[in-house]
C-alpha cells in the first residue's frame, strides 16, 4: 500500500436516525496542519459536531451492508443518528476518518489498518472485531479439494494481501508447501517450496475472478467479493481458516476510541439483539462470527450517557 496522495472523492452523503434529526454536517477537508489541532477538538472526539451523530466512512462491500442493517438500528433506539458518507475506495474512507470528517468504518481488518498507519503515518484504531466473509477456494468443475490433477488451473487475486492468502489457501488445501521460515501473512510466489501438481496458478483482478469461474479448475476469492457477486456458497469447496490479523473490524481514530459513542458501537456488536440478528442471517455459515467480547454483550448507552460496560478484547 502506498501513501495516498489524493484528493476525497464523496459519493454521496445520507443519514439515519429516529430521535435526534440535528443539521446534516458537511465536514470541510482539513490539512495536515490542521489536522494536529482538530484531533485536541472535543466535538470531533465525540462524533459528529454534538455527540450524538456518528458518521460512518461507508466503503463497497458487505460489511457497511451489515452495520446498516444489523447495527444502526441499535445505535438509533439508542438516540445516536448515524450518518453514512459513501467512498469508492477503501483507502478514501481511511483518509476521511483520518481528517476527522468522518468517525468510523467497518470495511477493514487489523493487517490492512496497520498497514494504512505505517504507510500514511495515521493512527486509526480498531475498536472491535465484527463478523467477517471469509475468502475461499471455489470451483464449478470439482467438488472436493481430492480432486486436485496435474497441471489444473487456478485464479487467485492480484492485490498483495489477497495474494498472500490465497497461496494460503492453497497451502491449507495440501496443494502447496512453503519455504521454512515464510510469514504466513506476506506469502508470494517465491516463497512456494513445491508444487507437486504443477498447477498453473495465475494472478487476477480479484473483482473478474467470480465471472471467471467457468474458465478455470479452480478459483480462490475473497470473502467481499464473493459476497457481492452472488457466488453460489455451493461451490465453495474449502473456507480459509482466518489469521487473526484478517478479522474486520471497527475502525476509528485513537483520540476517540473512548467516546461514548465509540463505546456504543461496540456494546451493540457484542449485543444479543445482534447476535440474534446474525444468527437469522447467516444460514449458509457465510459468515465467520467472532467471540462477543466481555462483559459488552449486553445494551449500548444512551446518547449522551457513559456506558457502564466497555468490551475488553483483542481487537487492534
Amino acid at each position: 500500500m502506498s501513501t495516498p496522495h489524493f484528493p476525497l472523492h464523496r459519493n454521496r452523503t445520507h443519514r439515519t436516525g429516529h430521535r435526534h434529526r440535528g443539521r446534516v454536517v458537511t465536514a470541510a477537508l482539513l490539512t495536515a496542519g490542521l489536522l494536529a489541532g482538530a484531533t485536541a477538538c472535543a466535538d470531533d472526539q465525540n462524533g459528529g459536531t454534538d455527540g450524538h451523530t456518528v458518521r460512518v466512512a461507508a466503503s463497497p462491500g458487505p460489511y457497511t451492508e451489515l452495520f446498516r442493517d444489523g447495527v444502526a438500528p441499535i445505535l438509533e433506539d439508542e438516540g445516536y443518528t448515524v450518518e453514512f458518507q459513501d467512498f469508492s475506495e477503501l483507502q478514501q474512507a481511511d483518509i476521511a476518518l483520518q481528517e476527522g470528517s468522518a468517525d468510523l468504518n467497518v470495511d477493514q481488518h487489523t493487517a490492512y489498518m496497520e498497514a494504512f498507519n505505517s504507510d500514511s503515518g495515521a493512527d486509526l484504531a480498531a475498536l472491535t472485531k465484527i463478523p467477517t466473509v471469509p475468502a475461499g477456494l471455489f470451483s464449478s468443475r470439482h467438488t472436493s479439494v481430492d480432486q486436485v490433477a496435474d497441471g489444473q488451473t487456478v485464479s487467485i487475486p492480484d492485490d498483495t494481501s489477497n495474494t498472500s492468502r490465497a497461496y494460503r489457501i492453497l497451502v491449507q488445501a495440501g496443494w502447496l508447501t512453503l519455504k521454512p521460515g515464510t510469514d504466513d501473512t506476506k506469502i508470494t510466489a517465491s516463497d512456494i517450496a513445491e508444487n507437486p501438481h504443477n498447477l498453473k496458478i495465475s494472478t487476477v483482478d480479484s473483482s473478474i475472478i467470480p465471472r471467471s469461474l467457468d474458465d478455470v479448475d479452480w478459483a480462490v476469492i475473497p470473502g467481499a467479493r464473493s459476497y457481492a457477486a452472488g457466488t453460489d456458497p455451493k461451490l465453495q469447496v474449502l473456507q480459509e481458516q482466518l489469521l487473526p490479523a484478517l478479522i474486520l473490524v471497527a475502525v476509528t481514530t485513537s483520540d476517540k476510541v473512548d467516546s461514548d459513542w465509540a463505546k456504543a458501537v461496540v456494546a451493540a456488536y457484542n449485543s444479543d439483539r445482534f447476535a440474534e440478528y446474525m444468527a437469522g442471517h447467516n444460514a449458509d455459515n457465510y459468515w465467520f462470527v467472532p467471540e462477543r467480547e466481555g462483559a459488552a454483550a449486553g445494551q449500548s448507552g444512551q446518547a449522551g450517557e457513559t456506558t457502564s460496560t466497555v468490551a475488553s478484547g483483542d481487537a487492534a
